[in-house]
């Protein structure tokens, strides 16, 4: 009796090993396509995905470049001698811009979106600071000032526009 237990323990635990590391390979072979499958699914999205990333970067770069107030005091012009009417004449096109390319967050990162929305706001609040100063009497007063003042400074876009080109630069 224990002869034939030895002897169906000596097919059994051989047979058991095999199984075993046929199991292994079976499932390292399924994870391993599996693997491959997702690689050739992300490759062909990222084909696919990459020019409409490269064109959400291009607007917010062409949005940053259109509310740099050296540029954007050169298209818009008063409309009459009223400061106040001026300031919200600017503040309105930024406004515009940016909503114009509220569908570019969706293919840039979250913090390359935040700060173009960082861009965009510091850009607003350096025309309303310079509107309450008591040099600004007059539109064309406020034009002067704020171009005047982009002689010191950079504009607050130049560090969105920076943050862009470095990000675009990582993709590849």
């Amino acid at each position: 009796m224990e002869q034939q237990l030895l002897n169906l323990l000596m097919f059994i635990i051989p047979a058991l090993i095999t199984g075993a590391i046929a199991y292994l390979f079976f499932r390292e072979h399924v994870e391993n396509e599996n693997r491959r499958r997702e690689f050739l699914i992300q490759k062909d999205l990222q084909k696919d995905s990459l020019p409409m990333r490269l064109q959400a970067y291009e607007r917010l770069s062409l949005f940053l470049e259109r509310i740099k107030p050296s540029k954007l005091l050169l298209r818009v012009s008063p409309t009459s001698s009223n400061k106040e009417d001026y300031e919200s004449l600017l503040i309105a096109n930024i406004e515009q811009e940016f909503d114009h390319n509220l569908a570019q967050q969706i293919y840039v990162t979250d913090q390359c979106w935040s700060i173009t929305a960082t861009a965009k706001n510091a850009t607003i609040q350096m025309i309303r600071k310079t509107t309450l100063s008591d040099k600004v009497d007059s539109a064309d007063k406020l034009r002067e000032e704020l171009l005047s003042s982009m002689i010191d400074k950079r504009a607050p876009s130049d560090a969105a526009l920076s943050f862009i080109k470095e990000e675009v630069s990582n993709i590849w």
